[in-house]
């Protein structure tokens, strides 16, 4: 497969993903938590695979080549080191984690996309939030998917950008006029994509039988 990298100051598609899933004015995301960093795992998944880092062999996810130049090289050694190789819907329920999270808000802060807010409760902090400071890349995020879903523009990055949104819900949020057949058209094949659904799918299993 030949790779896609992120062109100059262009996100990557764990950043692109969850400055998204994230409301501009109050920085809180517009999913659950345990949506949000199913989302973000398999976000992270679809990156190695466009860096032609990892691929899907039959039903396994297998890291090739060398380590990636990139934010998840960590998550890339992970899959190169396990000593038996695992689904896409285990990598995601094995990498989803509150302080990966954190971590790529970071990188979008540091970048001057969003803005660090931590707000304290007798003396310590206790929620962050991520509000929008600059507009201008989710504005292009948006303009980009647009040309996708409306077949005046196509590459591989934002077709998988909309199949992970489309797993968390959020595409219905973010452009309710797209049909479901144009985003199963786009996304059905998109195996990061899957394992989200996959996995979101086990969760609300689980939910629903520990309520029972």
């Amino acid at each position: 497969m030949s790779t896609e990298t992120p062109g100059t100051g262009e996100l990557s598609l764990p950043q692109a993903f969850l400055l998204l899933a994230t409301n501009d004015k109050d920085g809180e995301p517009e999913v659950p938590p345990s949506v949000l960093k199913a989302g973000l795992a398999g976000a992270i998944l679809a990156e190695l695979d466009l860096l032609g880092a990892v691929r899907l062999d039959g039903k396994y996810v297998r890291a090739v080549g060398e380590p990636p130049p990139s934010d998840f090289r960590h998550q890339w050694e992970l899959i190169h080191d396990k000593s038996r190789p695992h689904s896409p819907r285990r990598w995601v329920a094995m990498l989803e984690n509150r302080a990966e999270l954190h971590r790529v808000y970071e990188g979008m802060a540091a970048l001057g996309v969003v803005t660090h807010v931590g707000e304290k409760h007798l003396g310590v902090f206790r929620t962050t939030r991520y509000p929008e400071k600059d507009h201008v890349p989710k504005a292009a995020l948006l303009a980009r998917i647009e040309g996708v879903l409306n077949g005046s523009a196509s590459d591989a990055r934002t077709t998988a950008l909309i199949g992970l949104l489309h797993a968390a819900g959020l595409m219905d949020k973010l452009f309710p006029g797209a049909g479901p057949g144009r985003l199963r058209e786009l996304t059905g094949e998109h195996w990061p994509s899957r394992a989200v659904r996959d996995e979101l799918r086990m969760i609300r299993l689980a939910e629903a039988e520990a309520a029972t």
